[in-house]
């Protein structure tokens, strides 16, 4: 049997290593508290030092990123890949360019990522990537002289088989076009290296859709669960990119209304549900603030800080935008008036004490990690479409990813259940995305 205070002990190793981080923390400590029956049962584990190797990147790369913007002045960034897991195959996980990114970030994601893929049933380990550059505001050329300069140093850490990074916020299409070009002109190899390409040049199509449309999937697999569905449905989605964009499409589709979406600034609110052609121009191609939206819907109200969204009477929520957005006091706000489901489209959220509140009062709750991870399953997809030199359709790929999503539920549902905590997703998500891992660590040996 495995002694009694082990994930005390790896928690308290975790805390003094990694001083100063609080969002890798909060997502260690969560995902170690899941795992305190597991650990009971697998005293093997506590013997191999699993925990303490499954806390801890494999490896940590930082390196410098000079640029000259237009003017030539010559600017510094830094850049960061945390290659965190590969027992269950190549580090896979996005690049972030944000002006917030450092290293308790870029691990918080990494570690996530590495059960997110798991859950998947796809071979891919975790990792993720990014910088403190900001792409707002810069030309074209700036950014793709950015691109080149980052790409200089990656590329000497990625490969098909070995690290596949893909996009993230402030990472799309341009930016993974010029990256890529990087890579072939560096190497002159022509390889599925980075996910999220142009379709004509090795992307997959629902990509883009994927991580919205996964996470309203699951959402709509918990409200099967309790018999019901988004028919009818009146929805928040928090977020004005890719996750909340193609969230309120799924969701149109299945019968609901998407009343109120959001971007830093504040958020909109459309009693007759926001119109999304409008959305879609505002963001993808005029690259405008929400708030823009009134001027076009006069039904439409505009607010002030985003965080208000969460006062807006609804049945289901969809946090899409960042992490720790929905705090305890906004979670009971929405319990309040009504809603019934929240699932995860952005990497945690939900603060714990928001996530205590949903749990306690028995409101459908879909984590992260197993909610947004549409997104690198439509990714694994897109490598699997490149190893093999092919391109499946649209309707091919959506129907994998929606099967992907179901099995995620299922089995996290089924390892709640069987862990003692019926429907506990939290606890379901972390333990079926763990388990899987570490057979594979098991087996490996020690490495």
């Amino acid at each position: 049997m495995a002694s009694t205070g082990y994930i005390e002990r790896v928690m308290e190793i975790v805390t003094k290593r990694n001083a100063g981080q609080p969002e890798f923390l909060q997502a260690v400590g969560e995902v170690l508290d899941s795992l305190k029956p597991v650990i009971k049962k697998h005293p093997e584990y506590e013997e191999a030092g699993l925990l303490e190797r499954i806390v801890e990147p494999e490896r940590q790369i930082l390196f410098r990123i000079p640029w000259q913007d237009d003017q030539n002045k010559v600017h510094v960034n830094r850049g960061m890949r945390i290659q965190f897991n590969s027992a269950l195959g190549p580090y896979k996980g996005g690049l972030r360019f944000h002006p917030s990114v450092y290293v308790g970030i870029i691990k918080f994601l990494g570690f996530e990522q590495v059960f997110k893929n798991s859950l998947t049933g796809l071979m891919m380990g975790g990792g993720k990537g990014g910088t403190d550059f900001d792409p707002k505001g810069k030309s074209d050329s700036e950014v793709m002289r950015f691109c080149q300069s980052f790409m200089t140093e990656l590329y000497r850490h990625i490969g098909a088989d070995a690290d596949v990074p893909a996009g993230d916020i402030g990472v799309g299409g341009r930016e993974i076009g010029y990256m890529f070009g990087q890579y072939k002109r560096i190497t002159k190899q022509f390889e599925g290296i980075l996910t999220g390409k142009g379709l004509d040049w090795g992307g997959s199509l629902v990509r883009t859709e994927a991580t919205g449309y996964g996470c309203v999937y699951f959402c709509d697999e918990m409200l099967k669960g309790k018999k019901d569905s988004f028919e009818g449905k009146t929805v928040i989605a928090s977020g004005s990119g890719n996750v909340a964009i193609y969230s309120h499409e799924k969701v149109t589709q299945l019968g609901g209304k998407v009343v109120a979406m959001s971007d830093s600034n504040g958020y909109i609110y459309d009693k007759d549900g926001i119109n999304l052609d409008t959305v879609k121009r505002l963001k993808e191609i005029e690259r405008k603030r929400i708030k823009e939206y009134v001027n076009e819907h006069k039904s439409a109200e505009y607010t002030e800080g985003c965080s208000g969204i969460w006062n807006v009477k609804c049945d289901v929520a969809l946090p899409s935008a960042t992490q720790n957005e929905l705090d305890g006091k906004a979670a009971e706000t929405l319990v309040k008036n009504g809603c019934i489901a929240v699932a995860e489209g952005a990497n945690m959220p939900c603060t714990p004490e928001a996530v205590k509140v949903f749990l306690n009062s028995g409101t459908l709750y879909g984590p992260g990690k197993a909610a947004n991870a549409g997104g690198v399953a439509t990714s694994g997809l897109e490598m699997a479409q490149n190893s093999q030199r092919e391109a499946w359709t649209f309707e091919e790929v959506d129907a994998k990813l929606n099967k992907i999503m179901v099995n995620i539920y299922k089995s996290a549902s089924e390892a709640a259940e069987e862990y003692g905590t019926p429907g506990n997703l939290v606890n379901g998500a972390n333990i079926a995305g763990f388990t899987k891992v570490a057979s594979a660590m098991m087996a490996q040996g020690v490495v």
